[in-house]
């Protein structure tokens, strides 16, 4: 049986997303990043990053979440749009797109407006920006097709979604008036059974809610680290 090891985080939560679309059976490990979870060396032999989600399928150790969407989808044979040259290398752009820039920019967006010891404007403004600017490239792709690559539902919409149906954290409540066609798209995801099972594993554990010194030592040891 697969192994996810994974907590409430939006690249955990698009892989379990996931299994449950697919319906494959699996076996969910959860991980307390602010307990320190992720730096324990068992974890570590499975992901060198300490990051969540891992999986574990036999001798197969995946530890990226769109390695992970990729790997799972193709082991399904589920959620990978076309099969011509021009539909696969849709789904690998689009796909990185959101792996390099829709992730990246809108966990430092969160981080350097929520967890960060100091307020940057800069750093802020920036990634706010950049974060924004990302979503607003989906928004435009969705415009005018139901789904990222077309009339199929894929692991690049479920991609997006882990991301997306956090806005009003990695912006604000305000930023879905310039974004219509991805509100649709995350709306439409977050009805389908799939994601309401997706969602009830990251509440069937009690994962430590606290911001204190331990959580913050764990979650950001670069503030450990002087410069």
């Amino acid at each position: 049986m697969l192994k996810f090891y994974y907590n409430t985080g939006p690249n955990p939560m698009k892989v379990a997303l996931l299994l449950e679309e697919a319906g494959l059976p699996y076996e969910g490990v959860p991980v307390d990043g602010r307990k320190g979870d992720q730096h324990k060396p068992d974890y570590l032999a499975i992901n060198p990053n300490a990051k969540a989600p891992s999986l574990v399928d036999g001798d197969a150790v995946i530890f990226d979440s769109n390695a992970i969407l990729l790997y799972l989808a193709e082991k399904s044979g589920k959620f990978l749009g076309g099969k011509s040259p021009a539909e696969r290398g849709a789904l690998l752009s689009w796909l990185m797109f959101i792996a390099t820039g829709v992730g990246p920019y809108s966990g430092q967006s969160v981080h350097f407006q929520h967890h960060a010891p100091e307020k940057l404007a800069y750093a802020i403004n920036r990634y706010r920006f950049e974060a924004k600017r990302h979503y607003g490239i989906l928004n435009a792709r969705l415009a005018d097709r139901p789904y990222i690559l077309g009339d199929a539902y894929s692991i690049v919409d479920m991609a997006a979604w882990g991301w997306a149906r956090l806005l009003h954290v990695v912006l604000d409540a305000e930023a879905w008036g310039d974004l219509p066609h991805l509100k649709r798209l995350v709306d439409e995801i977050s009805a389908r059974p799939a994601a309401s099972r997706a969602l009830a594993l990251a509440a069937s554990h009690t994962f430590k809610a606290d911001m204190d010194e331990e959580a913050r030592r764990n979650m950001f040891p670069s503030n450990l680290v002087k410069a």
